[in-house]
């Protein structure tokens, strides 16, 4: 039993308020169940303890004047708060390390589950394969069935770093996994990456010598389309709008400031 201190005023712990809509009185889910939904989605969005600073509000301090395009990458992630879910299309955020991607990715989802109760999760890329790579050992717990079904089942799924770990079969076998799976059920990604978005580099070109092809790939950087696959670099493109952002490792500039 409730005592009168923890009883909502608006609902008298029921958890549906009366409201006047043209003249008609109905009910509606209270504030306060609204935000003890809210309280259970942040908590289970899976942010890293690093991360839960982030907002959008405070992005402008952080990044401030570092390069235009992140002023334009603020104006995406509002915009896509606004209008999702009338909007589903997910973001690619690309660009240099320190360039603020995964504080907009994390600000995103913490203005979508505030705002509109929205089921989102968090998850590095490198940390996501490891986990799904772990369940296959003979003593260990949890399945690919249960690690994956958060993944599959949550209604905005955020994957940061992606390509962070390099391209093996497997690796774009369970990539393409993922996003096709979503794809089909018409759920949202947002994705950050170190990578420029560039298709996978080009085979051995007819008449060259394999010690120059090897001298020309150890020269090139490497691409989105070289860490997870052409084929899947294509889905993105499909499921998302790709934001680039350039600039300086912000990070690095307070790491420095810090020493002085």
């Amino acid at each position: 039993m409730k005592v009168s201190a923890e009883v909502c005023p608006l609902c008298d712990g029921t958890g549906w308020k009366s409201v006047s809509q043209n003249g008609d009185r109905r009910v509606t889910r209270c504030d306060c169940r609204l935000k003890d939904r809210a309280k259970s989605l942040m908590k289970a969005s899976r942010i890293p303890k690093r991360y839960e600073h982030c907002e959008l509000s405070d992005f402008d301090t952080q990044f401030d004047g570092a390069h235009p395009s992140l002023g334009k990458a603020l104006l995406s992630a509002r915009r896509f708060v606004e209008d999702y879910p009338v909007d589903k299309t997910g973001l690619v955020l690309s660009g240099p390390i320190g360039t603020g991607k995964t504080h907009l990715a994390v600000g995103i989802i913490k203005e979508l589950i505030r705002e509109k109760q929205i089921d989102c999760i968090f998850y590095e890329y490198r940390d996501l394969l490891k986990e799904i790579q772990s369940s296959y050992q003979p003593n260990e717990q949890a399945s690919e069935t249960g690690i994956l079904r958060p993944v599959f089942q949550c209604e905005l799924l955020v994957i940061d770093e992606i390509g962070g770990m390099r391209s093996t079969e497997w690796v774009e076998e369970m990539v393409g996994y993922i996003l096709n799976t979503r794809y089909n059920d018409q759920k949202t990604v947002i994705i950050t990456t170190n990578f420029e978005n560039l298709p996978a580099a080009p085979s051995l070109a007819a008449g060259e010598e394999v010690d120059m092809f090897r001298v020309r790939m150890a020269a090139r950087r490497h691409t989105l389309g070289d860490r997870i696959g052409d084929r899947m670099r294509s889905r993105l493109h499909e499921m998302c709008r790709f934001i680039k952002i350039e600039g300086p490792d912000v990070r690095q500039k307070f790491r420095s400031a810090n020493f002085r």
